[in-house]
């Protein structure tokens, strides 16, 4: 039987989504108290990975068991062995052809930035930032990244291609608090951090928009900027229709 979860978890606390060998991450701690509820072994297969110190407010997996769980019990039975870092938000049965991963239509991410005082316990979930925010030039570059592009200069790490879509980039402001939010289909690694550090490097007036639109229209032309702190970074949410 297949069963969906929709989780929160504070990246802070692990060394990212993915299991590693010797290391405590969020796939890591599920797997084993899956492994403990059922008696035997279960792997989990995420909506995607978020790096070391990115949180997820809605990150989503599927997983498969040999016994049938009322989803409810096994809700709470999750949440009891993966407290207090991690939070089952939701949980229910799917059909067998739902994959976390592939069934994927669009994800939300936002990044946020403190432009007020220094909060040292908000440290871990904000990236402080202590020059003057231009909110126009923040607008002004995302333009850019709305839409298809190769996003080659963005990301890290090889792949087959590097082609991706942006919906959309909203940004809104709370008192001290900014909000980037970014919706598209496919973020790949560091992707959400470097679009980031691309406009706060424009907002300091370290590059102009001829260079990033250059970043993202030649394909042979490397170069990089910033890469914003993971502490800013949030899975917000991922959707499936």
């Amino acid at each position: 039987m297949r069963y969906f979860i929709k989780f929160c978890y504070d990246g802070s606390s692990f060394y990212g989504f993915q299991r590693q060998k010797d290391k405590v991450t969020v796939q890591g701690e599920l797997e084993k108290a899956l492994s403990i509820i059922s008696k035997k072994k279960v792997c989990i297969k995420g909506a995607g990975r978020t790096d070391v110190g990115v949180h997820a407010l809605g990150q989503c997996a599927h997983f498969d068991l040999q016994v049938s769980i009322p989803v409810e019990r096994l809700k709470k039975a999750i949440n009891r062995i993966v407290a207090p870092y991690i939070l089952i938000l939701e949980c229910k049965n799917v059909g067998m052809d739902f994959h976390a991963r592939f069934s994927v239509k669009s994800k939300k991410y936002i990044y946020k930035i403190n432009i007020g005082s220094f909060i040292p316990f908000k440290y871990r979930y904000y990236y402080f930032y202590e020059n003057t925010l231009n909110l126009n030039k923040l607008r002004e570059c995302a333009d850019l990244f709305i839409g298809k592009h190769n996003f080659h200069n963005f990301v890290s790490g090889d792949r087959e291609h590097f082609n991706g879509s942006i919906e959309d980039i909203e940004i809104h402001v709370n008192h001290d608090e900014v909000a980037i939010v970014f919706k598209g289909r496919s973020f790949y690694r560091y992707m959400v951090r470097n679009l980031v550090g691309a406009m706060l490097d424009y907002n300091e007036g370290k590059c102009d928009l001829f260079l990033i639109k250059k970043m993202l229209e030649e394909d042979h032309f490397n170069y990089q900027l910033r890469c914003a702190p993971a502490r800013g970074l949030y899975l917000e949410g991922v959707y499936y229709e």
